[in-house]
């Protein structure tokens, strides 16, 4: 449950981003676009059929019986062969905390790379609620290995992940960073602990729908939680940061840190 110096430092950040005399310049899912970089020494593999039809990079020691499944944001490359460097990096840290990491192709190579797609009709075809019920054979899959699973996700894949929080059993923990299009109704139904991170100039998911989230779990003592605002960053700012902005780089780190603590915190 969200302690009483949580919800302080909570208030005095939504005090700060009304009161602001100068608003930081908040960054939707498409107006962000994710940076990327030469390859680098990925220590992971494309695989391929997955339970569920899924392709996948995947990570870490498949003994391991702790799995985390990365759901991504929209953007990324189209091919997993040239899956975002970051990404990579996020699921390759993971893996070093002892993890086995999986960061399946939710879209089927369709990603939302070509700014003439319309958000609206592409969320149609993809819409996480549905990509959600099509991946429970692979959840299921990595459970009778007697893995225990935790979900990541960014933007499009924090609705992916709370979706997944509420449909099935065989994940334990999620985490969401800056996610798109989650409600308070949500934190309703989800079944599983739940951590949430947010960025101050997140128009996507501000912090007032932040506090929205939180007011609705700290009503439900059976259901773990955690949430942080971090300041100064918007949309993308855990998975989609500039390797060249030292302040960019630290918020990131901290945001990973604190997914792989709190997976640690429910996945033995």
């Amino acid at each position: 449950m969200a302690s009483a110096k949580f919800l302080l430092c909570l208030a005095v950040l939504l005090a700060a981003a009304a009161t602001a005399t100068a608003q930081a310049e908040c960054s939707q899912c498409r107006n962000n676009p994710p940076y990327t970089y030469p390859r680098g020494d990925e220590a992971g593999v494309v695989v391929n059929d997955l339970p569920g039809g899924f392709r996948a990079y995947v990570t870490g020691a498949a003994s391991s019986s702790r799995a985390i499944v990365l759901a991504t944001d929209t953007t990324l490359k189209r091919t997993l062969a040239s899956l975002k460097i970051c990404t990579k990096q996020i699921a390759d840290k993971v893996s070093r905390a002892g993890y086995f990491v999986v960061v399946p192709d939710l879209f089927n190579g369709d990603y939302l790379t070509d700014e003439s797609k319309n958000l609206s009709e592409w969320l149609k075809v993809h819409n996480p609620v549905k990509v959600a019920k099509d991946a429970k054979p692979l959840f299921a899959s990595l459970r009778k290995e007697g893995k225990s699973i935790g979900v990541g996700g960014y933007c499009w894949g924090g609705k992916f992940s709370v979706e997944t929080a509420k449909i099935t059993d065989d994940v334990k923990v999620v985490s969401i960073s800056h996610p798109y299009n989650v409600t308070a109704d949500d934190m309703k139904e989800i079944k599983q602990p739940i951590e949430i991170l947010g960025g101050q100039c997140d128009c996507t998911t501000p912090p007032k729908l932040v506090y929205r989230f939180v007011n609705v779990l700290r009503k439900r003592a059976e259901i773990p939680y955690y949430a942080k605002i971090f300041p100064g960053v918007g949309h993308g700012f855990a998975c989609r940061y500039n390797t060249s902005d030292p302040f960019a780089v630290k918020t990131s780190e901290q945001a990973l840190d604190l997914m792989i603590d709190w997976f640690d915190k429910y996945l033995k």
